[in-house]
């Protein structure tokens, strides 16, 4: 990593990236929710705003996890050259699974987790979203390439409000593992806001300061130096401990004389507390306690079970809107932080683990990135980042993401894997036309109408919505994309699927020149003038070359407001870092 760093976003497959563009024990923090679902298609990005499953599905993954000559392969380089226990793990997955789909999955997690391993500090940690189907065996695998001494936690995130389950307890919850890379890792415990039962509960005491919770001064254990002395006739040794003075204690010495309580003796500490009024002495045989006052309570540390509680708004503490756990409550499309992308996490949960887990200027690594929660996120709180997805829809979706919640306040990167000029657009149409057509689609910011490898051809690549006038009704545009030799008959054609999609401009974007005939076709259909705009005329069929669009030209319609994508929430930078405290005080 160079000194002046650019964040990144990478288009392709992680594991060739991992290993050529990301090198040893560079990242700090690594997140990642891979695609896995029994019995359906992976990598399914959106929905209809009916909620019935969107035509573009993009199946980037499906041969992936299917056994085949590539799994086949990643096996031979894991059992051959990964280390001995990640080898026998494998032959012995193999041998109880058999070559199916799960096998297959877990031989491609497999060499990736050891390049995740590879490029993870010391100092790093990595968490790994998924769910009953794999997790099990996944948790295995980690145990084998992270070792099992430096797992930290099996996070429970409860992912949905209820779900019926055939001949089961309705499964509503999806598990995040937790591992360090060595007990080095950097670690600090984000908290959440306390609700008003437990105010009330345990800060049961109030003074001149305010209200404030007794606190044992003791820790366990016999000691026989000063920390197992008496002081004001209260022997800690006779219940087997000793006196321990919190770290707040000593903040609160500072800010309130001036002074650094470390300067004395520890009876003497106590005796300074007490001259200050830190010193609760309770009703249990006069047993003393520190007070550690609501002022300063900086909340209630996170555990592993990270579980929205529907209803609750208004139980916790100077926050009446907010429900327990609510920041980590899942998307539904009711929600303004919903992109219509399937699999979207709440950025509440990636908030968790960033905090807890990186600080301020760190590199966050996310290598199935989808929608850029995890990047958005790590640039909401000052962290550098390094996004990979494999699909164009993905990166297109992250920089409108970006983009729109950012604003100028975006932090510079750049794109690295798609094409630059006309021949790099040439290489990619005849490596994948699929990926050509998303990665020309992204060129207009159109969305993809299907999946190519499903359904017949409906003459739609693309679409765009936009709106022009207030009757709240979008308009459309409906975008072909051509990599071949391109002909007149094509835009005739576009123009019947014009009329019957209602829509009321086409577009036409080619790889290849188009012909004398093609341009005067278009320009025979006229122009879609909007009721609002006289005078603003705009072809109803557009030819775009992709160099010219790789030149700066723009498809012409009103743009008053596009509606293609959701548009993502705008959010501040945090402008300092909050919430990363330690566990000792609480």
């Amino acid at each position: 990593m160079t000194e002046e760093w650019v964040n990144k976003l990478f288009f392709g497959d992680n594991l060739y990236i991992l290993r050529e563009h990301v090198p040893d024990e560079s990242v700090d923090l690594i997140y990642l929710d891979p695609p896995f679902k029994s019995n359906a298609t992976y990598n399914v990005l959106f929905k209809e705003k009916s909620g019935e499953q969107s035509t573009a599905q993009i199946t980037a993954f499906e041969d992936t996890w299917h056994w085949g000559i590539e799994s086949e392969s990643a096996y031979s380089e894991v059992v051959t050259a990964g280390p001995k226990s990640l080898s026998d793990l494998m032959q012995s997955f193999r041998a109880f699974l058999g070559q199916n789909d799960m096998m297959a999955y877990l031989t491609m997690m497999a060499i990736r987790m050891l390049e995740l391993h590879r490029v993870l500090k010391p100092t790093g940690s990595i968490f790994l979203h998924c769910d009953t189907t794999a997790s099990h065996y996944l948790r295995i695998l980690m145990d084998a390439v992270f070792r099992v001494e430096n797992f930290r936690n099996e996070i429970i995130w409860r992912r949905t409000g209820s779900n019926k389950g055939f001949k089961r307890f309705g499964p509503i919850h999806q598990t995040i593992l937790f591992y360090a890379k060595s007990k080095d890792s950097f670690f600090v415990n984000p908290t959440g806001p306390y609700t008003k039962d437990y105010i009330k509960e345990y800060f049961v005491e109030e003074d001149e300061r305010g209200r404030y919770r007794p606190v044992l001064l003791t820790g366990p254990g016999i000691r026989t130096g000063d920390s197992g002395k008496p002081w004001r006739g209260y022997n800690p040794t006779d219940s087997g401990r000793h006196w321990q003075p919190a770290s707040y204690l000593y903040r609160k010495y500072k800010d309130m004389t001036g002074d650094d309580l470390a300067n004395y003796s520890l009876l003497e500490r106590l005796d300074k507390l007490d001259e200050i009024g830190m010193i609760h002495f309770g009703p249990r045989a006069q047993v003393p306690q520190y007070k550690y006052y609501l002022l300063d309570a900086l909340g209630v540390p996170y555990q592993d079970i990270w579980a929205y509680q529907p209803g609750t708004q208004g139980s916790v503490y100077e926050q009446s809107d907010i429900g327990i756990d609510q920041d980590v409550k899942w998307l539904t499309t009711k929600d303004k932080e919903r992109l219509g992308y399937q699999t979207q996490k709440p950025e509440g949960v990636l908030e968790r683990i960033i905090k807890a887990c990186s600080k301020k200027g760190d590199i966050v690594l996310d290598p199935f990135c989808g929608c850029g929660t995890t990047v958005a996120v790590a640039e909401r709180f000052h962290r550098r980042w390094i996004g990979i997805d494999l699909t164009h829809l993905a990166i297109s979706l992250m920089v409108s993401r970006l983009k729109d919640t950012f604003g100028p306040e975006l932090s510079p990167y750049k794109i690295i894997g798609v094409p630059k000029d006309l021949s790099g657009a040439k290489a990619l149409a005849e490596e994948n036309r699929y990926q050509f057509e998303w990665w020309a689609l992204h060129l207009v910011e159109a969305r993809p109408a299907q999946d190519k490898k499903k359904g017949a051809d409906t003459g739609i690549d693309g679409y765009i919505y936009f709106f022009d006038d207030k009757s709240g009704k979008a308009k459309k545009i409906i975008v072909q994309v051509k990599s071949g030799k391109v002909q007149v008959s094509q835009i005739r054609d576009l123009k019947g699927v014009i009329d019957r999609e209602k829509a009321v401009i086409g577009a036409f974007i080619t790889l290849n020149p188009p012909t004398k005939p093609m341009n005067t076709e278009a320009v025979s259909a006229g122009f879609y003038e909007p009721d609002l705009l006289p005078g603003n005329k705009y072809p109803r069929i557009q030819i775009l070359t992709i160099e010219e669009l790789l030149d700066g030209k723009k498809l012409e319609y009103p743009q008053l407001q596009k509606g293609t994508f959701q548009k993502a929430q705008r959010k501040a930078k945090e402008k300092e870092d909050k919430g990363q405290t330690s566990f000792i005080d609480k």
